[in-house]
């Protein structure tokens, strides 16, 4: 009998991963849209993929996205080093498509590389809950992701909720960073 049982388990968890594994080879949908204005604000990282650009950052990290006179995103990223320090990148994010399109491009290069496509990054919100507190973000070949709250505490289940639908999207959960802020 335990046998049988093992060898279910075996098959479902088989079953599970080749799931996975089948929705990372599809091509990452970006919501459906976002209303840029109701995004604008700060978001608090609750957890990422590890990354080169962040490695120095210990805690505390957030983004400020604010609207800009000529309809581009002005990004201001903040975290804390292991020594205290406070760290900041400043850069600009358009979007590509329509108003409402959740796809941008985002740059921290200075302004006059800016014609260089290699300095641009795509940054695509690719879940959101409606009442704009919880996002994820990330890019087509799903090497990045971030999961942000507005605030810097968010609720466990929203959360478990949010890596459900990131798990279906064909993200590998195993490679977030242990949260910070869950409640």
């Amino acid at each position: 009998m335990s046998g049988k049982i093992f060898a279910a388990g075996i098959l479902g968890l088989s079953l599970l991963l080749a799931g996975s594994e089948a929705a990372a080879d599809e091509p990452l949908a970006a919501i459906a849209k976002l209303d840029l204005p109701r995004y604008l604000g700060t978001w608090h990282e609750i957890t990422k993929y590890p990354n080169r650009f962040q490695k120095k950052c210990v805690s505390d990290t957030s983004a400020d996205y604010s609207l800009q006179s000529d309809g581009s995103v002005r990004v201001v990223n903040r975290c804390k080093m292991a020594d205290g320090a406070a760290a900041e990148a400043i850069g600009q994010a358009v979007q590509t498509g329509g108003p409402d399109s959740p796809k941008l491009q985002v740059r921290f290069a200075p302004w006059w590389l800016s014609f260089l496509p290699m300095v641009w990054g795509d940054y695509w919100v690719v879940d959101l809950d409606e009442t704009y507190r919880l996002a994820a973000v990330s890019e087509p070949s799903r090497k990045y992701l971030w999961v942000l709250s507005r605030t810097s505490t968010v609720d466990a289940a929203a959360y478990r909720d949010l890596l459900k639908r990131l798990e279906s999207k064909g993200f590998d959960l195993t490679k977030l960073e242990p949260p910070v802020g869950l409640r």
